[in-house]
């Protein structure tokens, strides 16, 4: 289960972007467009400054713009927000069939290039942990760290069962909009979702369903491209056997860092998913749900910073 819209959202309006300053002697251009192998212009964002970050958002195909600066982590690193083809400020792609998951690979490879860096710290969100772990399958040499934060499962085939779902949803007993949501998420789960049950287990997706939250979410309607979303794992995209092989023998460390109420990616999912690198660390963080920099930014990016050093 993705989340039905949150995971391809937008916030530009939470964190003013900040372009580094120019300087000849830094690796990292400060030209937001680069080419894909294939010719197709993509976009990236540039926020703080110091040794680059690449962040690959969800959605799947989504603009980055929702990862805001990540609680802040950009004064710790400096992020390079890709924006997947077809969204955001990346163009479309001739070919529509290269939407396909393990097709993107080629496109964080040409932005490696681009930075003119030999290996790249990866920080990946939701489905795009299922690029970063493809790329790191790929091209294991070119990473240095890699950072998967309230990951999807989908390129290693672990599935959350549904009882782990409801488990995590029962946790949020007592909230005022708890009622609604949990009925809608039992018929969503039953096979009986409609329109309404989908918006109505939106509080799910986070820690707190304030008013930060609640602007985060409607921020996100209609960021996603969908028709890319849905090539995103047409058939032949993931090989689930390859990938947990490859990913055995990964020499870089590895950070997985679940929401203690993350209904998408229950902690128990993302324990798996650690389980299967050599060199990883596995954190819940309490409270949060999927976007963990917004239920406490302070102890994300306290996290996070540490890991990528």
């Amino acid at each position: 289960m993705e989340p039905t819209s949150p995971s391809s959202q937008g916030t530009g309006v939470l964190h003013e972007k900040r372009l580094p300053r120019p300087d000849a002697a830094d690796s990292i251009s400060a030209m937001p467009v680069f080419s894909a192998h294939d010719g197709t212009g993509l976009a990236y964002h540039v926020l703080g400054e110091g040794a680059p970050v690449v962040c690959l958002p969800g959605g799947p195909m989504q603009d980055s713009d929702y990862l805001g600066d990540l609680g802040g982590l950009s004064a710790h690193r400096r992020l390079i927000m890709l924006d997947p083809r077809g969204a955001g400020g990346s163009a479309v792609p001739q070919d529509t069939a290269s939407y396909r998951c393990d097709r993107l690979v080629g496109d964080v490879e040409a932005l490696r290039e681009h930075l003119g860096l030999d290996r790249i710290d990866l920080l990946a969100h939701s489905a795009g942990a299922n690029l970063a772990v493809l790329y790191a399958a790929r091209h294991p040499e070119r990473v240095g760290r890699l950072a998967l934060i309230a990951p999807s499962t989908r390129a290693v085939g672990i599935e959350a069962d549904g009882e782990s779902r409801l488990a995590v949803a029962r946790l949020r007993e007592g909230e005022p909009w708890y009622g609604a949501a949990f009925a809608a998420l039992e018929a969503i789960m039953s096979g009986n979702a409609t329109g309404h049950s989908r918006k109505a287990i939106e509080p799910f997706f986070y820690g707190r369903w304030d008013a930060a939250a609640q602007a985060h979410q409607a921020a996100q309607d209609g960021r996603r491209n969908e028709e890319a979303a849905a090539a995103f794992g047409a058939e032949g995209a993931f090989d689930p056997a390859a990938t947990r092989a490859a990913l055995a023998g990964l020499a870089a460390p590895v950070l997985l860092l679940a929401g203690e109420v993350d209904l998408n990616t229950p902690p128990s999912a993302a324990a798996g998913f650690a389980a299967l690198f050599p060199d990883a660390e596995f954190v819940v963080q309490p409270g949060a749900g999927h976007f963990p920099w917004l239920d406490d930014a302070d102890r994300f990016v306290a996290t996070t910073a540490r890991f990528l050093g």
